[in-house]
């Protein structure tokens, strides 16, 4: 979560002429990968006690406190059990900790994300992708900088390569929301995961203000569920994935919050929903 000091530095980037000047700057990749080659270096182990402090994060809860760079801390591995999968078959897990949005996709292909609203092409620049997702469901799971920064996959099955789309970085914050359309901006990368019980399902991972990386770790892979898929490096970040049409019943408890306004906390695992597909 923001602290006020972070919203007030938000507001300032987004909302005066001054500070949208200065956001030109910092969301170009150049800075962003200094910024990425700086948190690589020795010298950033340097940032991690204040941040640890500053986020309250227990470091008891990770498989290594011995960090290299703050980079190497900041995508620390947890302890297993501190993150149990669901391997029940039928289940759907989320791919990541973050706080969850879930949307059904209309007819109009419209994606509302708090105050802007977004069509699956921007955001794809598919047409096929978009078709092929039409009715089914988008989840936007936000992460911030104290979540965990793993994620995994969803089911067992295969892929082929990851797309990358090339963007300026943003923060994926909601004050950044009302001024600028985040995801068609942020650099981005997809596949199109063919799952055993859930059909296709599209994952895409978004960077943000001074991330230098995405990492999936796979191209033209045969995956299994719980496996580790990727990374992110620092920043907040957030994955979006988008399910066929009559392929997962998700629970309508998270709708229910997004239509008021609210995310839902998860975690990396947990049970979202389960298949409608009769296996």
């Amino acid at each position: 979560m923001e602290t006020s000091q972070e919203s007030k530095f938000l507001k300032f980037l987004y909302q005066t002429i001054i500070g949208r000047f200065l956001l030109k700057l910092l969301s170009s990749r150049i800075v962003s990968f200094f910024a990425g080659k700086i948190l690589d270096s020795h010298f950033s182990k340097l940032l991690i006690s204040s941040f640890v402090r500053k986020h309250h994060i227990n470091l008891e809860e990770y498989y290594s406190d011995s960090f290299q760079s703050f980079n190497d801390f900041f995508c620390r591995k947890i302890k297993e059990e501190l993150r149990p999968i669901d391997y029940s078959k039928n289940v759907f897990i989320s791919p990541c900790d973050g706080l969850l949005s879930a949307y059904k996709i209309k007819e109009d292909l419209i994606l509302p994300v708090k105050q802007s609203h977004y069509t699956l092409f921007s955001l794809i620049q598919n047409e096929e992708l978009v078709n092929k997702y039409r009715n089914g469901i988008c989840l936007v799971f936000r992460l911030c900088v104290n979540h965990y920064h793993r994620y995994c996959y969803i089911d067992s099955g295969t892929h082929e390569k990851n797309v990358f789309i090339p963007g300026k970085l943003h923060t994926v914050r909601p004050i950044a929301l009302e001024s600028i359309p985040v995801f068609c901006e942020n650099s981005r990368e997809y596949t199109t995961l063919h799952t055993n019980r859930f059909k296709d399902v599209f994952q895409m991972e978004v960077g943000a203000m001074l991330v230098g990386k995405i990492k999936n770790l796979h191209e033209n892979y045969n995956f299994s569920k719980g496996e580790e898929k990727g990374m992110f490096l620092y920043g907040g970040s957030t994955i979006i994935l988008l399910l066929e049409k009559d392929a997962v019943q998700i629970s309508e408890y998270f709708f229910d919050n997004t239509k008021m306004g609210k995310e839902t906390s998860v975690q990396m695992g947990e049970k979202l929903g389960v298949s409608k597909l009769k296996k």
